[in-house]
C-alpha cells in the first residue's frame, strides 16, 4: 500500500511537472516567442551593420570634402548647376513638357 501511494505521488508529481513545462513552453514567454526575439535581434544587427556601412562611407565622403579641392569644386557644380566658361554642357533626354 505505502509503495503504490508513493508510486502514485511521483506520477502526480512528473505529470504536474511535464503540464508546467508544457504551458510555460508555449505561453507569451515560451519557444517561439524566443524564437520571434532571436529573429528580430537578427535583423537589428544587419540593419546595425549596414548603417554602420553607410556612415563610415559618409565619413570618408566628408572627409574628401574637407581635404580636396577638386572634389568640393565638383559638389559645387553639381548641387548649383554651374559651369565653367571653357565648359561645354550637353543636355540629354526628352524635352520638358508643355503645360
Amino acid at each position: 500500500m505505502k509503495t503504490s501511494l508513493l508510486r502514485f505521488c511521483y506520477a502526480v508529481a512528473v505529470v504536474a511537472m511535464a503540464s508546467y513545462a508544457y504551458v510555460t513552453l508555449q505561453g507569451p514567454r515560451g519557444l517561439r516567442a524566443l524564437m520571434e526575439k532571436r529573429a528580430a535581434i537578427a535583423e537589428m544587427e544587419k540593419t546595425n551593420t549596414r548603417l554602420a556601412r553607410e556612415n563610415e562611407q559618409k565619413r570618408d565622403y566628408i572627409q574628401r570634402l574637407d581635404k580636396d579641392p577638386k572634389v568640393q569644386e565638383k559638389v559645387i557644380q553639381e548641387q548649383m548647376k554651374l559651369v565653367h566658361p571653357d565648359e561645354h554642357v550637353f543636355i540629354t533626354g526628352p524635352p520638358p513638357a508643355k503645360q
